[in-house]
């Protein structure tokens, strides 16, 4: 499986709190059948983290995953906020792009309101032939009342991330809900766990391996990842009849349970 969006790079953002954490984070991903991790800083007006900064904590993570015997494919990236997608140059775009790719960027949906900026920084993105990845917006209240809301940014080019969290209650029943509707509305395209290293996360090896004859489980956790991971086309989403896929995705994280908190 791969992971593209995670907080492992220590000091950097409210992610892991230093090394010792970050590596505790990438054993337990490997334990659960990730093979690939895109780590994944904020950025933004909180923690401006730069490129040097993202490349340097990644290569530090590394190197002390392999000197523990970790073998797992660290990646880089970056999660940022539509407000600053218009003050990053083109360089810098390029070297946050998502799990080592410049043509995808991991665009930070914000947890309340609608930006104004929203429409633009993927246009932007767009423009430049960057796929943007919104991420976890079932998070939204805008678009937990109006999930068809993302239709248009999808219909742009934009691909949709959920996290497994929001699947399984973390982040209260309206996410999970909002969640299992894009799935249904076929608006979401890819799994990712948003890990902080904290007890909250929800790891994506539940969905694997309770889904192991179900394609979808496979497109949203690996098939799509892989895809943009190597600048290859999407494949097609599994047919299939979707409430027999999302009854069977409810059953499965809500069976890990609801934890409080958000990130």
């Amino acid at each position: 499986m791969i992971d593209l969006h995670t907080h492992v790079l220590p000091g950097l953002d409210d992610g892991v709190a230093d090394a010792a954490a970050a590596l505790a984070l990438v054993r337990r991903s490997v334990a659960g059948g990730v093979s690939t991790i895109a780590a994944t800083p904020h950025v933004r007006e909180d923690y401006p983290t730069t490129p040097e900064q993202m490349e340097a904590a990644l290569a530090a993570l590394a190197a002390a995953a392999s000197a523990v015997g970790l073998e797992v494919d660290l990646r880089g990236g970056a999660e940022i906020a539509v407000d600053r997608v218009r003050e990053l140059s083109d360089e810098e775009l390029g070297r946050f792009g998502l799990g080592g790719n410049p043509g995808v960027i991991l665009l930070e949906f914000p947890y309340f309101g609608w930006s104004l900026g929203l429409g633009f920084a993927c246009a932007r993105l767009r423009r430049l032939g960057i796929v943007p990845v919104v991420a976890h917006p079932e998070r939204n209240g805008e678009v937990q009342a109006q999930p068809r809301r993302l239709e248009e940014l999808v219909t742009g080019g934009a691909l949709v991330q959920l996290t497994t969290g929001s699947l399984a209650g973390a982040f209260g029943s309206r996410a999970r809900t909002t969640a299992l509707r894009l799935l249904d509305l076929r608006l979401a395209h890819l799994l990712a766990t948003d890990s902080h290293g904290s007890s909250r996360d929800v790891g994506l090896s539940e969905a694997r391996a309770e889904l192991a004859d179900d394609p979808l489980a496979d497109w949203l956790a690996d098939d799509v990842p892989r895809a943009l991971l190597s600048g290859r086309p999407l494949p097609p989403r599994p047919r299939g009849e979707p409430r027999r896929h999302l009854s069977r995705l409810r059953t499965i994280f809500t069976e890990r349970g609801r934890i409080s908190g958000r990130h």
